[in-house]
C-alpha cells in the first residue's frame, strides 16, 4: 500500500451517502457527478421507478435459481426475444453483469490453437475472459486499423476473432466503422463488438453504431438504460451452444423474472428519449468545446471526455480539488490507464445543463489548475 500511495495509485473512494439525480452526497456536502454512467438519467426518472417497482412486486425478488436449473422463466425468453429484434440479432441472453457477460462469451467460444486480435483498449473483463480461454491473444494499437490489419496478414490460418468496442469506455472515441468493415470484408473474421457505452445513447433509437459490423454485440442495462445486468446479442445457435459451455451462465444464478419484465419496459421508454439523446449530445459538445477554449487537451467524440493529465498524483489532487469545489470527477490512472497517462473521464448525462458545463470549466479553469 505504501508503494502505490508513492507511485498515486492508492484508491480510496469517497464514500457517497446517496444520490439525486444529477448530485451525490459526499460527507455534508452535495457535488455534481461527472462520474456517472446513467447517461439518459433514467436511473432517475420517476417512469422508470414505478414500472420496475410494479414489477418486482408481481414477480418477487429473486429467480432462486441458475438458468439451467428452475431459472429459465418464460418472460426472460421473451425479454431476450425481444432484445435480439430491438437490436436486430437473431437470439440474445441476459447475464447477471457486463463484466460476466464478457467472461463468459469469450471464455466459451474460444479454446488453445484461436486466435483473438484485440484492441489494446478493451474493457478489463474482456481482457480477463480472452485469459480464461486458453487462445492466443494479440492486442493491436487503439483503434488503428492499419496495425490491425498487420495483425490478420499475420493470422491467415485458424479461427481468428477480433474484439473492439463502439464507444470506448475511456478514450470517448467512436471505432473506427468503415476500415473496420473494409477488414472484416477482407479477412473475414468473427467480430465481437462491446457497446455498453453506446447502446440507448447512440444511434437511431438508441440501438448504437455497430451493427453493420459486428457478429456479437455486448451491452449493459446499467449505464444509458438505468438499470443492473448486461445482455448478448447473437447469431442463430449460439445461444443454445452457451447454454451447455458458458460457466458463468450455468453457474449462477440467474436474474429474476422481475428483471426481465423491465427490461421491456425500458425498451419502450429508451425507443422515445431521442430529446434525451439529443440533449446529451449537445451538452457534451458544450463541455468538449469549453475545456477546448480554455487550453485543456480533451478527447472524446460523444458523451465520455478525457482531460489527459499525465501524473498520478496530480490527477488525484485535482479531483480532490473539485470535490471541494463541489464537482464529483475521479481520476483514472495505472492499470486502467498506461502508467504517466492519468486522465479525469468526464461522464456527461441528459440531466446536465450548460450551467453545468461552465461551473466545471470555471472550477478547472481556476487557480485549482495552477496551483496543484
Amino acid at each position: 500500500m505504501r508503494i502505490r500511495r508513492q507511485a498515486g495509485l492508492y484508491r480510496n473512494t469517497p464514500e457517497i451517502k446517496g444520490g439525486e439525480g444529477k448530485y451525490l452526497f459526499v460527507g455534508n456536502s452535495r457535488a455534481l457527478n461527472f462520474s456517472s454512467n446513467d447517461y439518459l438519467g433514467l436511473s432517475a426518472s420517476k417512469e422508470l421507478r414505478q414500472k420496475v417497482s410494479r414489477n418486482f412486486q408481481k414477480y418477487g425478488t429473486s429467480s432462486s435459481s441458475s438458468r439451467l436449473v428452475s431459472g429459465n422463466y418464460s418472460i426472460i425468453n421473451l425479454a431476450e426475444r425481444e432484445y435480439a429484434s430491438f437490436f436486430g440479432y437473431d437470439e440474445a441472453l441476459f447475464f447477471p453483469s457486463g463484466y460476466q457477460a464478457n467472461v463468459g462469451i469469450l471464455s466459451a467460444l474460444f479454446e488453445k490453437g484461436d486466435a483473438i486480435i484485440f484492441d489494446k483498449h478493451i474493457h478489463a473483463s474482456a481482457v480477463s475472459g480472452m485469459r480464461l480461454s486458453g487462445a492466443e491473444f494479440l492486442g493491436y494499437n487503439h483503434n488503428s486499423m492499419s496495425h490491425l490489419r498487420k495483425r490478420l496478414d499475420g493470422k491467415r490460418e485458424g479461427q481468428v476473432a477480433v474484439l473492439t468496442e463502439s464507444l470506448f469506455s475511456m478514450d470517448g472515441d467512436f471505432l473506427d466503422i468503415e476500415g473496420f468493415e473494409e477488414l472484416k470484408m477482407d479477412y473475414g473474421f468473427l467480430s465481437i463488438v462491446d457497446e455498453a457505452h453506446a447502446y440507448g445513447a447512440v444511434g437511431e433509437n438508441g440501438r448504437g453504431g455497430a451493427r453493420g459490423v459486428a457478429d456479437i454485440a455486448v451491452g449493459t442495462f446499467g449505464k444509458a438504460l438505468g438499470f443492473f445486468g448486461a445482455f448478448v446479442l447473437l447469431p442463430e445457435g449460439f445461444k443454445e451452444y452457451f447454454f451447455n459451455f458458458s460457466s458463468p451462465l450455468i453457474y449462477t444464478t440467474t436474474l429474476p423474472e422481475a428483471h426481465a419484465a423491465s427490461s421491456i419496459d425500458l425498451l419502450k421508454i429508451i425507443s422515445r428519449s431521442e430529446d434525451r439523446r439529443k440533449h446529451l449530445r449537445e451538452v457534451s459538445l458544450a463541455m468538449k468545446e469549453s475545456l477546448r477554449h480554455e487550453g485543456f487537451s480533451v478527447t472524446g467524440d460523444a458523451h465520455i471526455l478525457a482531460i489527459e493529465i499525465g501524473d498520478e498524483t496530480r490527477a488525484t489532487e485535482i479531483s480532490e480539488g473539485l470535490l471541494e469545489k463541489g464537482i464529483f470527477v475521479l481520476p483514472v490512472r495505472y492499470p486502467t490507464v498506461p502508467v504517466g497517462r492519468a486522465i479525469l473521464r468526464i461522464s456527461m448525462t441528459a440531466m446536465h445543463t450548460e450551467d453545468d458545463v461552465e461551473y466545471f470549466v470555471e472550477a478547472l479553469g481556476s487557480d485549482l489548475w495552477r496551483s496543484r
